[in-house]
């Protein structure tokens, strides 16, 4: 059980910059503050396995799961697989600001277009972003039965182990996107999709709204210089990659919206026709509605 809070604390368990911007933003400016709100990021204290296959035991869903965080975000369809394995129950917040594209990478000459991996192994996180848009993305090219992923862990074991030779094609997002292509890397294909932020029962109606409220009004400074902020997104490649040469063209950002049932019911039936999901549960109890 969480100890006693203020209704207005809001833990944040923290996901990549790419992602986290418009709540990092609003911590900068001091905007969650102004609205009333106590909120920070979950502290990333320890070392955590780079190349972790249990979604359950990572640094993010594991803060949330022994309730030291309120909130994180992730892919939609991890959303839905989280949800699902946790003990800790909690709902579909709404669909995050950030919009990004995981992209398809490869060292190899011999690879230049998705229908060429029929049959050979892409890098990816397990039960991530860069697991399911691999799917999404590879289906459209090749026989379902010659897709074929590998779980080798985060960006930059995936970004290495690419470099070496070591597996032959990954999928990357931003910053490591960039990092890759000034590597000699190029792109097979990308694939660009929104997330959703996993939400705690214990936190209020009111509270999640102003928080929501914050996240859009960060979102709109960031639309209005970005790159002010492009620091923080190269800052998890300190010393690799300067701000100039992080490309633009693979994230944006837009306001939060809701979750609707059509949204639902067609992601929930794409991971079914993957075998991602039991189908055990549906858009009124994964969206915490009676």
């Amino acid at each position: 059980m969480s100890p006693q809070r203020s209704e207005a604390r809001v833990v944040i368990s923290p996901n990549h910059p790419v992602f986290d911007l418009p709540e990092i933003v609003a911590l900068e400016r001091g905007m969650f503050a102004e609205a009333g709100l106590d909120v920070r990021f979950a502290e990333r204290a320890g070392a955590e396995d780079r190349t972790e296959r249990d979604p359950a035991a990572r640094r993010k869903e594991s803060l949330f799961e022994h309730a030291q965080a309120d909130v994180y975000n992730l892919c939609e369809w991890g959303g839905i697989d989280r949800l699902e394995r946790n003990r800790r129950p909690g709902r579909l917040g709404y669909l995050r600001p950030a919009i990004v594209a995981q992209a398809l990478v490869s060292f190899d000459p011999a690879l230049q277009e998705p229908h060429d991996l029929s049959g050979i192994p892409v890098g990816v996180n397990e039960f991530t972003g860069s697991h399911y848009t691999a799917l999404h993305l590879l289906e459209g090219a090749v026989a379902r039965e010659n897709v074929v992923v590998e779980h080798v862990g985060f960006p930059e074991v995936r970004l290495r182990r690419a470099e070496t030779g070591a597996v032959r094609a990954v999928m990357l997002m931003e910053p490591y996107l960039s990092l890759a292509r000034k590597r000699g890397a190029h792109l097979l294909g990308t694939y660009f999709y929104r997330g959703v932020e996993v939400v705690a029962p214990e936190l209020t109606d009111a509270a999640r709204e102003t928080f929501v409220g914050v996240v859009d009004a960060a979102v709109d400074l960031i639309n209005a210089d970005p790159a002010r902020y492009r620091h923080h997104l190269v800052a998890e490649v300190a010393g690799e990659l300067d701000e100039s040469e992080l490309g633009t063209e693979h994230f944006r950002y837009t306001r939060a919206t809701p979750v609707t049932e059509r949204r639902f019911t067609e992601s929930y039936a794409w991971m079914r026709s993957w075998r991602l999901t039991s189908g055990a549960h549906g858009y009124r109890t994964l969206l915490g509605l009676r």
